[in-house]
């Protein structure tokens, strides 16, 4: 009993070591893959040309994922290596160089008002209804009575100039916030992120310095009414929140 020995010189102690280190190198060759998934291989920040071909290491295949709700499945990586068109050119030719924006940066999604191309479905609480809704349709919220009520209230933008007035309140039902006030700009109704605005006393006004009036009616609105899907979010945000760069010429320029 005191021979461990399996054939030859092989035994249970040098089996055991063996099998060990397969098991490491095999799990080294896991977690490299997995975290590589996207972003590889690595290109020239300039020229865009292939900077490593990448090998075993560096491609972990498409990975799929159930999604709840019966909406299927998604693999990621979602992308490929597609090239994307910016309105916007390099300051100069320089790895990690900035651009200025070509166009209309706020609808082009040049620096902060970029966006990602993120799903096409709205945000989904606990119990698979919309998450993001207007306040009217649910009627076990409501905004308490010591708070300023938004609704009616006159809008002014980063100029001081009226941009329009607050005809709703999109709330988040799964935490009883208010993410967006909807902005009757004339023309038509526009969603604006709570969370740049300021609300001026119980019957005051909204401003919402990120833009000036006349940007408002320009902002991206929902495809359909009464919801609002993950990529309309981004946009609408990323909107606004450009503004806070390129609203004015002179919030681009330097303090010093």
């Amino acid at each position: 009993m005191d021979d461990m020995t399996i054939a030859g010189t092989l035994d249970v102690t040098e089996l055991a070591f063996l099998a060990f280190t397969l098991f490491f190198i095999a799990l080294i060759f896991y977690l490299r893959r997995e975290d590589r998934r996207e972003g590889y291989p690595v290109e020239d920040e300039v020229t865009g040309r292939v900077d490593t071909p990448g090998g075993p290491l560096s491609d972990g295949g498409p990975k799929e994922f159930l999604m709840p709700f019966d909406r299927g499945t998604v693999s990621t990586p979602t992308k490929g290596r597609e090239k994307v068109d910016v309105a916007g050119k390099r300051t100069f030719r320089s790895p990690g160089a900035p651009y200025y924006p070509t166009g209309n940066p706020l609808e082009d999604g040049i620096g902060p008002a970029s966006w990602a191309d993120r799903a096409k479905h709205t945000d989904l609480d606990a119990e698979g209804h919309n998450r993001i809704v207007p306040i009217g349709t649910v009627p076990s919220i409501s905004i308490h009575k010591k708070d300023a009520d938004p609704r009616g209230m006159t809008v002014l933008g980063a100029d001081g100039k009226e941009a329009g007035t607050v005809s709703d309140i999109w709330i988040d039902r799964a935490e009883h916030q208010i993410r967006y006030l909807e902005i009757d700009t004339g023309s038509k109704k526009v969603l604006a992120p709570m969370a740049m605005s300021l609300v001026k006393g119980k019957k005051g006004m909204v401003i919402i310095d990120a833009l000036n009036a006349e940007d408002f009616a320009a902002a991206p609105v929902p495809a359909k009414a009464g919801e609002i899907t993950f990529y309309e979010e981004e946009r609408v945000v990323a909107y606004f929140g450009g503004g806070y760069l390129y609203a004015n010429r002179e919030r681009q320029e330097p303090f010093v």
